[in-house]
């Protein structure tokens, strides 16, 4: 599964380049200082340096970029005429305070890094990387969360075997990044139940909104809702079935392109109806070479330059045939990526299918 999150500041380690700019810094100005003429006054100058290094290195690197700096002040053939003892003086508490904002910045930096770390661990026991195989179907996963450094938005998707198959969902939930990730924990935890628990797709999608509906109710919210797609593949091989609640229907990708999978049109979940019903699952079947894409809306509404939307279906037909799911999510991120530049909504993609294209 393709995961994709921005760094945080202080996480790794800044480039090789990166790091002398500090020392090539002072020997340009050096250079300069020697070749210009006496009536041009560069001293002052050096004071950048020791502030700039505590953005690269910690109290011991800037320690010795600042003594290396007030050494070459004191040299009789670089010292400015302008820079007096009190000058020097000042470039000494500079380098000193630089030192002290150093250790506070690497402190600063550990902070975030261990902060990055217990979030990334909460994110990921929400929505755990999917394997490449559940069963006899094949996976192919990829989330980008819109809300930098998050690795879990408003949409969601899983892949579970259960007594009756295997079950897959891919849903959207009301509003994105983190503030969505409470609602995104529940329907995971009620999909996963209602897989073990639930002979038919309806079923589980009446569990899906009793969730929700329930949520809402807790909280205090009237607007606690999601589409959802749930697909399932049975254990007797028969036809793979659908159903949508609300949700973009999935594509069915094969050696003829790519066209959406005909559903019966279902009311989203936790809309807190007298009495839901979910639509009518279709049955789909499934070529040896086909593979069913579902994805949220965070896809097919991106735009380019111009306004227009990502034509999904039709960037499907163009282009070549993935061969597995993997690279189908890939290629479908990338050109999506090329399309619109800059996503601004959670984006997830499933793709799955069996070896001999049987439920």
């Amino acid at each position: 599964m393709d995961r994709g999150t921005e760094q945080l500041p202080g996480a790794g380690k800044p480039p090789t380049w990166l790091r002398l700019l500090p020392w090539l810094t002072m020997v340009l100005l050096v250079v300069v200082q020697l070749t210009t003429p006496r009536s041009v006054q560069l001293g002052f100058a050096f004071a950048v340096v020791p502030p700039l290094t505590t953005l690269l290195y910690g109290m011991f690197g800037t320690a010795m970029v600042a003594g290396t700096m007030f050494a070459l002040l004191l040299m009789p053939s670089i010292r400015a005429d302008d820079v007096t003892y009190g000058d020097l003086l000042a470039f000494g508490l500079i380098g000193a305070v630089s030192v002290v904002l150093a250790g506070v910045r690497v402190r600063r930096d550990a902070q975030l890094v261990s902060v990055r770390t217990v979030a990334e661990a909460a994110q990921l026991a929400v929505l755990p990387p999917l394997p490449e195989q559940v069963g006899p179907v094949r996976c192919g996963a990829l989330y980008r969360a819109a809300e930098r450094g998050t690795l879990v938005g408003g949409d969601l998707y899983d892949v579970q075997d259960g007594p009756y198959g295997v079950r897959a969902i891919v849903a959207d939930v009301k509003g994105h990044g983190l503030a969505a990730v409470g609602t995104v924990s529940a329907l995971l935890g009620a999909f996963r139940e209602a897989v073990l628990d639930e002979p038919e797709l309806a079923g589980v999608a009446g569990r899906l909104d009793r969730r929700l509906v329930v949520d809402s109710a807790g909280r205090g919210e009237t607007e606690v809702f999601a589409t959802a797609v749930l697909v399932e593949f049975p254990p007797d091989g028969a036809a793979v079935r659908v159903l949508s609640c609300g949700h973009p229907a999935p594509l069915l990708v094969g050696e003829g392109g790519a066209r959406e999978v005909r559903l019966t049109p279902g009311a989203p979940l936790g809309l807190g109806l007298r009495e839901f019903r979910a639509p009518e699952a279709v049955a789909v079947q499934v070529g040896p070479a086909d593979m069913l894409l579902a994805h949220t809306d965070g896809v097919t509404e991106a735009r380019d330059a111009t306004g227009a939307f990502y034509p999904l279906v039709d960037r499907l037909r163009a282009g070549a045939r993935p061969v597995s799911p993997v690279d189908l999510v890939r290629s479908v991120w990338r050109d999506l990526s090329s399309y619109a530049g800059e996503v601004a909504d959670d984006v997830a993609l499933l793709a799955l299918a069996t070896p001999d294209g049987r439920g």
